[in-house]
């Protein structure tokens, strides 16, 4: 290459750095290192991956309004609970603490913090208020039925939310709950609204609901 014609090529790759549809014909070969339409590799794969691509939400990131009573630091944030298992990590959300009492007094501590890719539905503490305090009471005292009822709430599968725009789930308890969307809105068995979902802990996912889910009888 003669002199004068390198230095036409080096002005006209030196124009196509600010001009990114042009930036491929200087690249080595003249192949394309973008993807389709301009976007970034990085851009794609980000819109090609969205768990909650058909349903409600698209982000891969807790969702709900109850999200932001969620602290923004320490054990009881979203990084923190993120680092332990997942009994351990509803132990250090406040909002949790029926939950948490109803699986210590029915043993399960070990039994959810060992389990493994698993999704637990989990309900706040207005949810167990929700329930006479007489009936309640009568649940907390009965270990049997008090494990059922929580492994009732646990799916031994990680779920995304894209999974839960109409789905039906197999439990521990061996029943089965159904989950749907509208919007931006999830519901469980029809009833209990997903108010906090999508935060991950060390070894599950976790929705947190609005109301406590009754396996069939």
């Amino acid at each position: 290459m003669n002199t004068r014609l390198f230095r036409r090529t080096a002005l006209a790759c030196a124009t196509a750095a600010v001009l990114p549809l042009a930036l491929a014909a200087c690249s080595d070969g003249g192949s394309k290192s973008s993807d389709a339409a301009g976007a970034t590799p990085s851009a794609a794969r980000t819109s090609a991956t969205s768990d909650g691509m058909n349903s409600g939400t698209t982000s891969n990131e807790p969702f709900g309004p109850a999200c932001s009573t969620v602290p923004k630091e320490g054990a009881g944030s979203f990084t923190g609970m993120a680092k332990d298992p997942v009994a351990t990590a509803a132990s250090n959300n406040p909002a949790l603490s029926t939950l948490v009492a109803a699986v210590k007094k029915a043993g399960l501590v070990d039994t959810l913090n060992n389990a493994q890719n698993i999704t637990v539905f989990a309900p706040t503490n207005d949810a167990f208020a929700k329930i006479p305090k007489a009936d309640l009471d009568k649940v907390l005292n009965d270990k049997e039925q008090l494990t059922k009822i929580l492994t009732y709430h646990v799916v031994g599968e990680k779920l995304t939310p894209g999974q839960l725009g109409n789905g039906t789930f197999s439990t521990l308890e061996k029943g089965e709950l159904t989950t749907a969307a509208s919007g931006t809105a999830y519901t469980v068995n029809d009833s209990a609204k997903i108010v906090c979902g999508n935060v991950p802990t060390a070894n599950a996912t976790v929705y947190i609901v609005d109301t406590v889910l009754m396996p069939k009888s």
